[in-house]
């Protein structure tokens, strides 16, 4: 715990970390947890974390990245650390793929942030806190100024993230190297530099030794400015996707939900439109696409409309495609997207095939067995009956009445014998199963199977 004898570095940390906590307005007693990397900022936050709640309350996590030859020497590192202190101690190793281009920072920021996530679900953590400070700000706002970010972008990395999940506490943002520096020598604390920030074919380690030195000689106050310039896009950035929850009630499609209406949508000029898509992409959970990306995707929505062509329109990002059918647009799993899990107890047959899909109809063990089942393709002309004593009917009116987009009918059909028995997205053929009185009962599950992809 503090003394009254803190130094004024003690101070301007210990004030910062309780400041954090206490706006995350947490129960008493919640348990708290650092990201521990081993490096001087994050050793200074978890020797200040336990100095103020004390070691019970607090827990710390290392991301064990394997990008480093060293990356054993430092979990090694932090292990001991955190039991100098008396405090509880995890790691995890996670692996670092990289897709479409993304860089190894981004890919490594996301895998460790989901290993962090899944921790603190583990450990029972309330809040996790991170050791960003104002100098890595600074960094963070001059990059995303340089690659010509919007406004989300140039907001850089919010002192705490509130708004829902585990709120995620940056309690060192304002505070910069130099003092936790001075924190460290006070307190005597050991820290590992990682050789790679030495490495300038990194844009942000470029910046660090060779851009921010200069600019702190002609313009000393540059590290409070560029904060300033954060927090103002931070609030433009709130307002924008204010007005996009505004306009997403009036675009939301009433039947699917998720979904955006299409005419609605490019009812917008272009720039409201292009703010709706980019708050509609992120609440789907996917990855932010560039002001470019979305630009293109609205022009060929906006073409496809022209052209009464919007079937054929199929845009691809983030492992998803963009599609329309019926004035509705939605985003579907790509080819590479995981399957949906069907677990409600019942038997299930599982057949390999391209396309699976739940359904409701269920058939007797005893029609299974009569003849062998065969997965074929779709030829043409396929009929069948789907309730009670309704006529049959084809394919192609049976998929029209159930908004089958047309890139989902060309799916493998299910056949006893010679008779039609399961069509995906349509269910069980009554004139092959015309009963449940055949056996005990089966539910069939088509779904993707990921071993043949």
């Amino acid at each position: 715990m503090t003394s009254d004898s803190e130094t004024p570095a003690g101070r301007l940390v210990f004030e910062a970390v309780r400041a954090a906590v206490s706006l995350a307005s947490l129960p008493a007693d919640s348990l708290l947890a650092v990201a521990l990397s081993g490096g001087l900022d994050s050793t200074v936050l978890l020797d200040a974390a336990v100095r103020c709640f004390g070691a019970r309350r607090v827990v710390a996590f290392h991301i064990h990245h394997g990008l480093s030859p060293n990356a054993n020497a430092w979990d090694a590192h932090c292990d001991a650390f955190a039991a100098s202190l008396d405090v509880r101690y995890a790691s995890r190793h996670v692996d670092v793929p990289r897709a479409n281009g993304e860089s190894l920072e981004a890919a490594a920021r996301e895998a460790r942030y989901r290993a962090l996530d899944e921790l603190c679900d583990e450990q029972g953590v309330r809040a996790l806190m991170i050791a960003h400070h104002a100098d890595d700000q600074a960094e963070t706002v001059l990059l995303q100024l340089l690659r010509g970010a919007g406004v989300a972008g140039i907001a850089a990395m919010a002192p705490q993230r509130l708004d829902g999940g585990l709120p995620r506490l940056r309690p060192l943002l304002r505070l910069l190297r130099a003092q936790l520096e001075q924190y460290a020598h006070e307190r005597d604390l050991s820290w590992i530099d990682d050789e790679s920030n030495a490495d300038t074919r990194y844009s942000r380690n470029a910046l660090r030794h060779d851009v921010l030195p200069v600019l702190a000689v002609h313009f000393p106050g540059f590290r409070d400015a560029l904060a300033r310039t954060a927090s103002h896009a931070a609030s433009a950035q709130r307002l924008l996707d204010q007005l996009a929850r505004i306009d997403m009630e009036q675009v939301e499609s009433p039947e699917e939900r998720g979904a955006l209406t299409l005419d609605a949508l490019l009812a917008f000029d272009d720039e409201r439109a292009i703010n709706l898509m980019r708050f509609w992409i992120r609440s789907c959970g996917l990855l932010a696409a560039s002001t470019a990306r979305i630009a293109d995707m609205l022009r060929q929505l906006r073409d496809a409309a022209a052209a009464r062509d919007g079937h054929a329109l199929r845009v691809d990002h983030a492992g998803h495609c963009l599609r329309v059918y019926r004035n509705t647009l939605y985003w579907e799993p790509g080819d590479s997207g995981d399957a949906p899990d069907v677990d409600d107890g019942s038997p299930v047959l599982r057949a390999a095939a391209e396309l699976l899909w739940p359904a409701d109809d269920v058939v007797g063990e005893g029609v299974l067995r009569a003849a062998p089942l065969v997965a074929r393709a779709r030829a043409g002309g396929e009929r069948m009956r789907v309730a009670g004593e309704a006529p049959s009917r084809t394919l192609k009116n049976l998929f029209q009445e159930r908004g089958v987009p047309a890139w989902k009918r060309d799916v493998p059909l299910l056949f006893v014998g010679e008779s039609l028995l399961f069509v995906p997205h349509v269910g069980v053929n009554r004139e092959a199963a015309p009963s449940a009185a055949h056996g005990p009962l089966r539910r069939i599950v088509w779904r993707p199977d990921l071993l043949l992809a």
